[in-house]
């Protein structure tokens, strides 16, 4: 998980920015907030500070705020949106109480599984990070540590509230980003889940070309199960996904397709099959290495080949060992063209031709239904567009 949430900034005066830009002046802002003058220019003052940057003009006629100001708004906007909804998960109204201090607590808990790991981890008393959890149970009236035989633990509620403070720190980090592009001093992070093909052929020359157009811009890449990846994605561990795209996956994120991607059947050179048309019940009969359970090229693999076959298949969803396996055997593989190009030039692996007619799989992007990206991330998106278009 990134370490993320020390950034997350006071509450108030993300509050008190917004409400000042949308009303025009701290004099409108102070009566809609209920706060002194001198609070709210406290505030803007402060979060300027923060930023590193100046966020509105001074004018006769009021405040206006500026470029970088409205760069950061929309995800400033999201940033206490996020939050209001998570404290309202809890079923609380008191969230004008809550403070970024006591957000960073649940998050510290949470992100380490217990207070006892989480004081060990930020090398403070479990006193002193018990005591914003403490007063954030009693603002909200609900437990967010439960005692077990391993410790205090945070509770599901907790873990739920963790997740959206997240997502605000994500936001935090977007307007950081934003503010620095528009300063001509570019920063920002970028955290991308790929999926095996797309590590291999569509995201590493998108990359490359973030990093040279924005040098500054840290970038992660992530990989694993499809189900791990989209529960960072959720949770805000990841800003994007590359790969295949599922039939079926959560209503919080949406799916943008960018290629077809050719599946073809291989085997090592020389194979028994190479060089004729295989029948379809002596493919069926063959030994196999089959894709992950579950992953959308499974389910075209038993589309075809079924479980009729005699030998078990050996599943593996590792590129690299799958080679091996197949150099090493007579066994058959149905993957994507793009991803054994290398081999098929070289001649180590042959593709065999196969009865079964134009089989292929769409992949994509996978994000939050909610997400804003950055500039730097806007121009990510391009880059793959257009290395998807090449394909």
């Amino acid at each position: 998980m990134q370490d993320l949430h020390p950034l997350l900034p006071n509450l108030r005066h993300v509050a008190a920015t917004l409400a000042v830009l949308r009303l025009g002046s701290v004099t409108a802002a102070s009566s809609a907030l209920n706060l002194t003058q001198p609070a709210i220019s406290q505030a803007v003052s402060r979060l300027e500070q923060q930023l590193g940057v100046m966020l509105f003009y001074r004018e006769s006629s009021g405040m206006v705020g500026t470029p970088a100001l409205h760069r950061a708004v929309p995800h400033l906007s999201r940033l206490l949106e996020h939050v209001h909804a998570g404290l309202a998960e809890t079923g609380s109204e008191a969230g004008h109480q809550v403070t970024a201090t006591h957000l960073r607590a649940v998050l510290d808990l949470t992100s380490h599984g217990s207070l006892a790991a989480a004081a060990r981890a930020r090398a403070t008393s479990r006193a002193t990070l018990h005591r914003p959890i403490r007063e954030l149970q009693n603002v909200l009236g609900v437990a967010l540590l439960e005692a077990t035989s391993h410790g205090l633990r945070p509770t599901r509620t907790a873990l739920r509230l963790a997740r959206r403070v997240h997502l605000a720190c994500v936001e935090w980090r977007a307007s950081c980003s934003e503010v620095s592009e528009q300063t001509g001093r570019a920063t920002g992070m970028t955290i991308i889940g790929a999926m095996p093909l797309a590590r291999s052929v569509v995201v590493p020359a998108a990359l490359l070309a973030l990093a040279e157009a924005y040098p500054a811009h840290r970038i992660s890449v992530l990989d694993g199960p499809y189900e791990s990846m989209l529960e960072a994605l959720l949770g805000g561990q990841a800003d994007l996904l590359v790969g295949a795209l599922r039939e079926t996956t959560s209503s919080q994120v949406s799916q943008t397709p960018l290629f077809d991607d050719p599946l073809i059947v291989v085997a090592r050179a020389g194979h028994p099959l190479a060089r004729q048309t295989a029948r379809a019940r002596a493919l069926r009969m063959s030994a196999w290495i089959a894709p992950r359970a579950s992953s959308p090229l499974r389910r075209r693999f038993d589309e075809l080949i079924g479980h009729s076959g005699p030998t078990t298949a050996i599943e593996c969803n590792s590129l690299v060992a799958a080679r091996e396996l197949l150099l090493s055997s007579d066994r058959l593989m149905l993957t994507s063209q793009h991803q054994v190009r290398r081999e098929l030039v070289s001649g180590t692996l042959e593709r065999i031709a196969h009865p079964f007619g134009e089989m292929s799989r769409t992949i994509g992007l996978t994000q939050r239904r909610d997400w804003v990206p950055t500039t730097a991330q806007r121009f990510l998106l391009q880059q793959l567009q257009a290395e998807a278009a090449r394909l």
